[in-house]
């Protein structure tokens, strides 16, 4: 929680990003799950989970993991009344977010997968579905290649596993080079913060003042900001389409249509990329925070896509489409 700066400077000392927060949780907890942090035994890796209170059997699971930004209860806070009641639902914290920290030193979107794979085994989950948003999907996609068994259907928001690092030289971003991206998805000044909030919206809220802004900066982003950092070189350096695998799960593929952090070219190249076994979905009038600018649309492709013809969903299908 934001800080108190001054005696003269009673906004601060009241954070009201902190106090959102609180609300989240108290909301997380009130839908059913509590948070619970993981020593993974390997010499330095504990990961933050939101778990069922009550694993249930007959339901199915789903992993929801998040991207950069705000944590992931304030990325997936309006998804829970729609999944809560036909999913054993686990909103874990990435490394280097939330609660979740490593003294290892690797950073690939892998070894986060792998991190989160153990995880999961360590709640008891072998099988489930995932949703992945922007980085999340990185790590989601990893997640499906090198556990094609454990993972069953894939989400992918936003996400631009098919870039190349080619791309940034030849102008498909409107960022030029790595540190400006890490300046934009790391923000340290209202300024900055600003800057994202006009890539991640195509209508961002205007008009904020900048101690709104530095106490949500306070709050969100001056944590790991070098492991942050390094997280977002280890996905550009030396990547290129031939080196990633394609993955065989059936493929949800959801694209806010005037994306400006991935651009929607990235949507079609991942959809290319994986072939018949996936499907793209492109919102209108929505940029990369898709989830939270259209939640509705987004909610409605999950459903359609997450209730299937197999026996450990079908029995959900009916709730589904039957919720608001």
């Amino acid at each position: 929680m934001a800080k108190c700066l001054s005696l003269t400077s009673p906004v601060r000392c009241l954070s009201l990003t902190g106090s959102a927060d609180f609300l989240y949780r108290s909301f997380f907890s009130y839908s059913g799950l509590r948070s619970v942090k993981t020593d993974l035994n390997d010499g330095g890796t504990t990961m933050h989970c939101w778990v069922p209170k009550s694993h249930k059997e007959s339901k199915p699971n789903l992993l929801l993991v998040h991207g950069f930004g705000a944590n992931a209860m304030w990325q997936y806070g309006e998804l829970l009344r729609h999944l809560m009641p036909r999913f054993n639902i686990y909103v874990p914290d990435l490394l280097f977010f939330g609660e979740s920290s490593t003294t290892r030193p690797e950073r690939s979107e892998a070894f986060q997968a792998q991190c989160v794979m153990r995880l999961m085994e360590a709640h008891g989950v072998e099988k489930m579905s995932l949703v992945g948003i922007s980085y999340g999907g990185f790590v989601g996609y990893s997640m499906a290649a090198q556990f094609p068994d454990a993972v069953e259907k894939v989400v992918l928001c936003c996400t631009g596993v098919c870039l190349e690092e080619k791309d940034l030289r030849e102008g498909l971003f409107e960022v030029a080079d790595l540190d400006e991206v890490a300046s934009i998805l790391m923000p340290q000044t209202p300024d900055k913060l600003r800057e994202l909030m006009k890539f991640a919206f195509v209508r961002p809220v205007k008009g904020v003042p900048s101690f709104f802004l530095s106490d949500y900066i306070d709050v969100f982003c001056t944590d790991h900001v070098e492991q942050k950092r390094e997280l977002i070189q280890a996905l550009i350096n030396d990547r290129q389409l031939t080196k990633i695998p394609k993955i065989e799960q059936p493929t949800l593929i959801i694209w806010g249509e005037q994306d400006k952090i991935f651009p929607l070219e990235l949507g079609h190249r991942l959809k290319s990329h994986i072939g018949d076994n996936a499907k793209l979905e492109v919102i209108k009038n929505a940029g990369h925070a898709v989830n939270i600018e259209k939640p509705k649309d987004f909610a409605k492709h999950l459903k359609s896509f997450l209730v299937g013809s197999n026996s450990s969903s079908q029995r959900y299908k009916t709730l589904f489409w039957s919720s608001p």
